[in-house]
Order: C-alpha cells, then structure tokens, then sequence
C-alpha cells in the first residue's frame, strides 16, 4: 500500500496544550504545557480569505495548513508554536509565530500523517 505524502517536513513545531489555573481567583489565567516537538509542514491561505469582521472590529487572521506524521495526542484544544533555532544557546526557542488549531486534526492515509488548520491572530489596523 502507499503511503500518503506529508511534503517537506521543513519547520519545527511545539505542540502545547492548555493548563487550566488551580487557584480560586485563576479563572481565565491558565498557562500552556508542552506535549511535543516534532517536524512540520506549514502551508499559508491566500491573504484575502484572512479578514474578516468580528463584533464590528477589523481583525486579521492568518490561516494556515499543518501537516505531520501522525500523533494520538493532538486535539483542537491545542496549539502550534513555531521554533527557531538560536545558535547562541544551541537550542531551538520559541518563534514570534502562535497558531491556534482551528479544526478536529484529519488522519491522513492509514496513520501516515495529521492535517489540520490552523490560525494565528494580529489587530488589523497600524502597528503600535
């Protein structure tokens, strides 16, 4: 049988999960927790489909497709972090770029790999 083709698996990716707050007066005030760094491919949308009007503000998103060899433990609750590798340290830190799944990850193939869509947010408008 074949297996299904995933394209380059050019980008490294943390996958992280939600942490909700223990603490009473926590609430809204969770953190985030690493549930892995694997290889990805990260394929934008055409710009013009990424604006759209919510509660009457402008906002901007940026939707992207992600594919991966597949996981059992990814969900649309999650989310994507870009790494970068930073010489300086020899490690591989955080990009500027945070990407919420927005869709159930699609099981590609018989277990070859995950696609999903994914979303990162700015504030339309001038940069401050």
């Amino acid at each position: 049988m074949a297996r299904v083709r995933l394209g380059r698996l050019d980008r490294r990716v943390r996958i992280e999960r939600p942490v909700a707050s223990a603490s009473f007066t926590g609430a809204g005030a969770g953190t985030w927790a690493k549930v892995a760094d694997t290889r990805a491919s990260i394929q934008d949308a055409l710009p013009s489909r990424g604006e759209r009007l919510a509660d009457g503000l402008n906002a901007t998103t940026r939707p992207a497709r992600v594919r991966m060899r597949y996981r059992t433990d990814v969900t649309a609750a999650m989310r994507i972090v870009l790494l970068r590798y930073d010489g300086a340290t020899d490690t591989w830190v955080p990009a500027d770029r945070i990407m919420q799944i927005t869709t159930v990850p699609a099981e590609l193939g018989r277990r070859d790999g995950l696609e999903m869509m994914v979303e990162d947010y700015s504030p339309a408008g001038n940069a401050a």
